[in-house]
């Protein structure tokens, strides 16, 4: 009973210790969380390389992944660039492992880490901002400690119950025989992919493997064959996570239960002459190493082998899960929010994009464009976090302004010129305002258009291309004409009256309708011009 107390105790230190440091590293990261992964994904190999070091840092691959799917929906990563994240979460998640392995079974540290508890709630309680974070990790980082003292006790008290010749042996062990040793391999990886299920996270099962492991409780190769099972349990989580969720992290998951998938297939053809080398290396390195350096190598070969089809798999992913969905609310995803303020707001200004760039080329669909920024207004109001600097809420503002007149122009679209006003629009002026109408809304559906699928060094705080730029010009020059022209028709239109050339109903009739052209052209280039933060 003592023994399992311990063992309890120590993961339930453990997983609150690494809850409490994850929560105290991503709020001192902020939002160069997003900025760093937003940026590092040139090519799959550098995506792969700054996954793996941020969830180093982070100590989360689940904040990574959160991170990335909030990027991938709002348009600022392709599905490709997110999945090579996610491949390097996979790699930097084992660090914890070696962690455990060098450091927290071979010595005692409660003695030094209850005062590091002391000081980082300290700090966490009476600080603000940056101090509390850091408290917060620090405590975080000490409760790990007091976590892997306790478990390595309770492992030592098991040890004296459990030997490694009461657990199934494992094919590729000495004298093992071909059926009994694949059947023995298979029950300990079933019981990996229990362990993490259970306790919804790798890190912990594999921690208590490598404690398990110190203490003599269990045996190497055995230890090897929990840890592939333990690496597919990962993708328990995801599979669950996906239920309900967006078309991005349904992709996202499916893809990463297809890596697991495949690297666990890899390690169990090559597990026979893995555990026998691993075996004949433990008579030099300790084997609590070679565990840990055997979970890295795993995920590592896992990702090499599909980094290089990771176009064509991406491929394969998007045939096995369409997208879905309303296309004008499609960047709407919840991770957005989860992943930090400013994703959420750069989800939300693709969607005004987007709609704004519908409403200009075809001036239809005005009813469910206002539907979907009836959404983009709610997703907005729970963007409650405050933004840490000026640029980025300028940024926020400008958005606002952009769906407001975006509400705006998709409210006038659905105004219909009467057929009196079309059939006489034939005059010099009146040409004249539907020729520059018909220009804003072009360089407005090309700037929009532009704007939706803006790369991610132009967003946020960096300016607009000069190709966009040049559209809002020209849109300017034609919105600033056509308000000129609609101020001095009306005197004109009703001077046709006078003269005879137009009855009173049409002349009225025609100033309705240049009145209608100037107000749509305006929202056009108002919102435009706020989306290019140019306004």
């Amino acid at each position: 009973m003592e023994t399992t107390v311990a063992i309890a105790g120590g993961i339930g230190f453990f997983l609150l210790g690494m809850a409490v440091m994850t929560d105290g590293l991503k709020a001192l990261a902020g939002s160069a969380l997003r900025t760093v992964l937003a940026k590092a994904t040139a090519t799959s190999l550098s995506g792969t390389v700054w996954g793996a070091v941020v969830t180093l840092l982070v100590q989360s691959s689940s904040a990574t992944t959160m991170t990335t799917i909030g990027l991938v929906s709002a348009g600022l990563l392709t599905f490709p660039q997110g999945l090579s994240l996610v491949f390097g979460a996979n790699i930097g998640t084992t660090g914890t492992g070696w962690l455990v392995a060098l450091l927290g079974v071979r010595i005692s540290l409660t003695t030094y880490a209850l005062p590091i508890v002391f000081v980082g709630a300290l700090l966490k309680l009476i600080g603000k901002g940056r101090w509390a974070a850091s408290g917060a990790a620090i405590a975080g980082f000490a409760l790990i400690l007091v976590g892997l003292t306790t478990l390595q006790q309770g492992m030592s008290g098991l040890a004296e119950q459990l030997q490694p010749a009461d657990l199934p042996a494992v094919l590729g062990g000495q004298g093992v025989p071909w059926g009994p040793g694949m059947l023995g391999l298979l029950v300990l990886v079933a019981t990996g992919i229990v362990m993490t299920t259970v306790m919804q996270s790798s890190t912990a099962a594999i921690t208590i493997t490598i404690s398990a492991l110190f203490a003599g409780a269990i045996g190497l190769d055995q230890a090897l064959a929990l840890v592939i099972g333990q690496n597919i349990g990962t993708s328990t989580s995801s599979a669950m996570a996906a239920i309900g969720a967006s078309n991005t992290a349904k992709r996202l998951a499916v893809a990463y239960i297809a890596f697991k998938l495949i690297a666990a297939a890899v390690a169990l053809v090559l597990f026979p002459a893995t555990a026998r080398l691993m075996l004949r290396a433990a008579a030099t390195v300790d084997p609590v190493t070679l565990v840990a350096a055997y979970h890295t190598a795993y995920n590592v070969v896992g990702v090499a082998i599909l980094l290089p089809l990771i176009g064509p798999f991406t491929r394969l992913i998007e045939r096995i899960v369409p997208e879905r969905g309303p296309t004008f609310t499609r960047y709407l995803d919840p991770a957005a929010l989860v992943a930090s303020p400013i994703v959420a707001i750069e989800a939300a200004r693709r969607t005004v994009a987007h709609v704004l760039k519908v409403l200009c080329l075809a001036g239809g669909g005005a009813v469910a464009a206002s539907d979907a920024l009836q959404e983009v207004h709610a997703f907005l109001s729970k963007v409650t976090e405050p933004l840490p600097s000026e640029d980025e809420r300028q940024w926020f503002i400008d958005t606002l302004h952009a769906l407001d007149h975006t509400i705006q122009l998709a409210a006038v679209a659905g105004e219909v010129i009467e057929e009196s006003a079309a059939a006489s629009l034939d005059g010099p002026e009146e040409r004249r305002a539907v020729q520059l109408y018909t220009d804003a809304m072009q360089s407005a559906a090309d700037g929009a258009a532009m704007l939706e699928h803006v790369t991610v060094e132009h967003t946020a705080v960096a300016p607009a291309e000069a190709k966009t730029i040049q559209s809002i010009d020209h849109l300017a020059r034609c919105a600033a004409e056509l308000a000129g022209l609609r101020v001095r028709y009306r005197q004109t239109a009703l001077d046709s009256v006078a003269s005879g050339k137009l009855t009173a109903s049409d002349a009225m009739a025609n100033v309705d309708a240049v009145r209608l052209l100037d107000r749509r052209a305006h929202h056009a280039w108002r919102a435009v011009a706020h989306l290019a933060g140019v306004a």
